[in-house]
Formats: structure tokens, sequence, C-alpha cells
């Protein structure tokens, strides 16, 4: 059983997964797309540890999905693969959270975007413009707000079945914006 596409997000991610897919005029140049199925939140947390070891400092990564789909948890993971102070919890109530690295490698700066308005103008109190060239910035609900920040960026799109199921499985899309990207496919191989 596919996952319902209950997300705007989800229903704008390109069709043709697994493809370079040539962007609209006027857009970034081109996206990489990978689409993967997740069947339990340690398999999710799995896929953050495996991004990690492709992430580098000044990555900009956007999460978009339902509530409950698994954002946190594949945060959770990309902590545990970069090395990381401080559980990775989810930061809807502090907005922010900067997780220094315990290895020399870049810190973690996890935001929740969701009580946050539109664009980067209110996102500006944040100093992520400051804090992106030698961090990885991961930002929930992201779309629509922080994709000024870099025209290379890794979008995450998290499907899952909704209404009252206990189906833990999530179709993941991975949508890798720009040249940084272009490589993602046999970086996760």
């Amino acid at each position: 059983m596919e996952a319902p596409h209950s997300s705007p997000a989800a229903e704008t991610a390109p069709e043709t997964a697994g493809t370079t897919v040539p962007a609209p005029a006027g857009a970034v140049p081109e996206a990489v797309t990978v689409t993967l199925t997740v069947t339990s939140p340690e398999q999710m947390q799995d896929l953050g540890r495996s991004l990690a070891r492709v992430l580098a400092p000044g990555d900009l990564v956007m999460l978009t999905g339902e509530l409950g789909a698994g954002k946190t948890t594949l945060t959770r993971g990309l902590g545990e693969g970069l090395g990381v102070r401080g559980a990775v919890t989810s930061p809807t109530f502090v907005i922010a959270r900067v997780h220094p690295s315990l290895t020399g490698g870049p810190a973690l700066v996890h935001v929740d975007a969701y009580r946050l308005g539109g664009g980067l103008d209110e996102m500006e109190d944040l100093d992520l413009d400051v804090s992106l060239p030698e961090s990885v910035v991961v930002v929930e609900w992201g779309d629509g707000k922080v994709e000024e920040l870099a025209d290379d960026r890794l979008r995450v799109l998290i499907d899952r079945a909704t209404g009252d199921t206990d189906d833990e499985r999530r179709e993941v899309t991975l949508v890798g914006i720009g040249a940084r990207w272009a490589g993602l496919r046999a970086d996760l191989a």
C-alpha cells in the first residue's frame, strides 16, 4: 500500500524518482531525486546516519512531512552521524538548537520553522546565514521559508500513511538541488 501524498510539498516533488530532472526556466539548473522506503523509526535514524556521511559545512537540509512523519528521528540520526553534542530533540518551542561537534566536524543547527510565518525575513533573527558556512543547517517545515539561504540544498520529503494506522512505513524522497548534490545517488550507495 502506497502512503498518500497529503503534504503540499510532496505533491510538488518530481515524479521521475531516481533521475536528474531539468529545472524550470529561472530556477536552479537541476535536481537529483532519490526515493527510499523506510519501515521503522530505527531505519529512519539509520538513514540520518547515512546522510551525515555526505554532509559538509554549508549544507542546508530542508525536512518536510506530516506531524509524526519522522523529521526529528531523521535529524537525530544526522546528529549521531555528525558526532555532535547533546540529545537531538524537536526544537518546536525554542525554534532552533545548536549542537556543537565533538569530533571536529561541523555543528548541527536544528531549526523548527513550523510556528514561524513565511519568508526569510522572519528567519533573520536566527542568523542562519551566519551559521550556515561552518555548520549543517537542518530546517523542519522550511519549505517557502529558507530557500534563499542556499542555491544548493537538500529537500527531504517524508510521506506516511495518515489516519488511524500503525503503519511505520515512510516514503522518503531526497531532492538534491544544485550542483552540490549532482552525485547524491552515488554518495548514498
